[in-house]
């Protein structure tokens, strides 16, 4: 399972025999199951995710009592609530498998002794954290700009794989519109 972790780490910044080991002793292997919430809003997130099979997805609930998803993860890419995980402060986002799931986790103490032991792990979340906060500076624009259509459209083009194997009702919340606007949008592109 570290394989695809080392992998990414590798594409952007060179890892040591001895970093590899340390990606191997601070990155617990677990497996869950389909529709597992594995953090809980309302807590402090305990693990920064690394997505090795499976889909994941954050959501929270609006002030009707419905699921908003914010974000949805296939792999290989890392999750959690990143500002509630940084700072070490209660989240108002829950984290769930969607389907089974294996993943690598670390705490934010391991995190950052990794951090301090190792100056390639220390430039590699800091590449991480920025791709999140451009990820999310994108995705508000594009939430803001695009229509319901195109939205769904960038998302088939670019990552197919969600549409296959998660949920419309999560899709839909994910692109800001409900399940009905989904499926007439869909019609409207098969015909």
């Amino acid at each position: 399972m570290h394989d695809q972790l080392v992998r990414l780490i590798t594409q952007n910044i060179a890892l040591s025999d001895v970093e590899k080991g340390l990606c191997v002793q601070y990155f617990e292997p677990v497996l869950y199951p389909k529709n597992r919430v594995i953090e809980e809003e309302g807590k402090i997130p305990c693990y920064l995710y690394f997505v090795v099979s499976g889909f994941v997805r954050l959501f929270h609930y609006n002030d009707k009592g419905e699921e908003v998803t914010t974000h949805i993860n296939c792999p290989p890419g890392f999750i959690t609530s990143y500002s509630n995980f940084a700072g070490q402060s209660k989240s108002d986002e829950n984290l769930e498998c969607i389907t089974a799931c294996e993943l690598l986790r670390i705490t934010k103490p391991d995190l950052d002794l990794l951090i301090s032991q190792s100056p390639a792990f220390k430039d590699f979340s800091l590449l991480v954290f920025q791709q999140s906060l451009s990820y999310n500076e994108r995705r508000s624009k594009e939430l803001a700009t695009l229509s319901a259509e195109q939205r769904y459209l960038k998302l088939m083009n670019e990552h197919p794989e969600v549409l296959q194997h998660v949920p419309m009702q999560y899709i839909a919340s994910f692109l800001g519109m409900n399940p009905k606007s989904l499926s007439r949008i869909r019609k409207q592109i098969i015909k």
